[in-house]
Formats: C-alpha cells, sequence, structure tokens
C-alpha cells in the first residue's frame, strides 16, 4: 500500500465522519440512506474498500459535494490543478480561516445547520 493511498483512506474516513456528524446520522442510518449495507459502510470507515462510482454519486448528492471532489477524494479520478469554481470551502473551514478562535463551536454547527437547510429548499425547488 502507497502513501497515497493511505491518505485516501484516511481522508475518506474523515470526509464520511463529518458527512455523519453534520447529517447527525450512524454509520448504520447513512448507509440506509444511501441504499447500501451498514457493512459496506463500515468497509469505507475502515478504509477496507472505497465507494463504488455510483456510490459516489449517492455520496456527492447525500453530502453536497461536487461529484468531481467526491470521486477525486476515493482515487476513482485525478484532482486537477486548476481550481473549480463550486470548489468553494465549508463553512467551517472558512470560519476557521476567516475568524481563528472567534466563534463558538455550537454557533458553527448552528449556521452549518441552517446552511445545510437552505441548500435542500433550493434542491426541492421552494
Amino acid at each position: 500500500m502507497t502513501i497515497t493511498e493511505i491518505d485516501q483512506q484516511q481522508a475518506l474516513g474523515a470526509f464520511l465522519k463529518e458527512v455523519m456528524r453534520r447529517k447527525r446520522r450512524l454509520p448504520s442510518q447513512m448507509a440506509a440512506d444511501l441504499g447500501v449495507s451498514h457493512a459496506t459502510v463500515s468497509r469505507w470507515l475502515s478504509g477496507e474498500d472505497i465507494p463504488s462510482i455510483r456510490s459516489c454519486q449517492r455520496l456527492a448528492e447525500y453530502s453536497g459535494w461536487p461529484l468531481e471532489k467526491v470521486l477525486s477524494l476515493v482515487g476513482h479520478l485525478q484532482e486537477r490543478d486548476e481550481p473549480v469554481a463550486s470548489d468553494l470551502p465549508e463553512f467551517r473551514e472558512y470560519v476557521y480561516l476567516k475568524y481563528p478562535n472567534k466563534l463558538e463551536e455550537d454557533l458553527v454547527s448552528v449556521i452549518e445547520d441552517l446552511i445545510e437547510h437552505r441548500r435542500q429548499r433550493i434542491k426541492l425547488g421552494r
């Protein structure tokens, strides 16, 4: 196993844990939401397996991340050097860069929830 593969496994695990944290879901709940087995999500989290391209599509829709970014994260696609317009930083990353140690964790979580709610409303056309 190469260092790149280990990095990808760790990045995938961190990504999945962050998605579960944001959506307040357990691995079994996320598995049901994505239409895969709990064992599949467990293998993704442990680094034993990576999502298929179809599962990456579901993860992109579920997480709100661009499909290209999810495919790159798991190793199905080489990352491009030039930035993509949709590669905006997540709110938490932006806050920590722009206002280090100025906002409390609870406030950041509330704002993230509001952003996610707004994204869902936009998806549904409301």
